[in-house]
């Protein structure tokens, strides 16, 4: 296209040339001094935006395995995150991180919770149990010691979390059939298939044991 064409046409008609030219000159970005960034658009020198500030933080106070534990978190942080980041509790485990899979279960008031579907600071004050808290110093709890005999796992990603909806599911009293079982477990996957050794597990803690 001729300079000549290119200005006889319309305003509003943009040539292909001229929109690539604008395009390019609007992503250029250069890093600035002091952690600030200037953005060249349109051939003008640009303005300096700082890095968004921090979000702000809430203070709150966790009983995790009967211990009080106070932190500072921010309010996108979820329970999952602030276990394992924060309190340096990795028994549960982030699998999904979409609430599918079950490997973050924990107990929240000894109801079961996919740890990492709900936030740190709705769980301000409340008893929290993670796989860590099962034992009593070397005594295994009966739960634990099922899935040891029944050789109830293969690579362990998923074991803490099975346990734990273990223990709950026992407590619940959803455990008087394999077919009772293994509804009330369907909540934890286990890619390995260790499923009917899982179900074996739970079947015997719950034969008296599972406390």
């Amino acid at each position: 296209m001729s300079d000549t064409e290119e200005h006889e046409r319309p305003a509003d008609d943009h040539s292909r040339r001229s929109v690539l030219k604008a395009g390019a000159v609007g992503a250029v970005a250069v890093a600035a001094p002091g952690g600030l960034t200037t953005i060249a658009a349109g051939g003008a020198s640009g303005a300096e935006h700082a890095l968004p500030s921090p979000a702000p933080t809430a203070e709150v106070t966790l009983h995790v395995n009967g211990v009080e534990r106070r932190v500072a978190v921010e309010a996108r942080v979820t329970l999952l995150d602030a276990l394992r980041e924060r309190l340096g509790l990795t028994g549960a485990k982030k699998g999904c991180d979409r609430g599918e899979c079950g490997a973050c279960t924990v107990l929240v008031e000894g109801e079961r919770v996919t740890s990492c579907m709900t936030l740190a600071v709705m769980e301000d004050g409340r008893e929290i149990t993670t796989v860590e808290g099962l034992a009593r110093g070397d005594e295994l709890h009966p739960v634990q010691e099922a899935f040891i005999r029944r050789d109830a796992f293969q690579c362990g990603f998923c074991t803490s979390g099975q346990i734990m909806s273990a223990v709950a599911c026992v407590r619940e009293g959803h455990a008087g059939s394999d077919a009772e079982i293994r509804e009330w477990m369907s909540g934890n996957l286990c890619r390995c298939g260790c499923y009917p050794n899982i179900v074996d597990a739970v079947r015997d803690a719950a034969k008296g044991h599972g406390k």
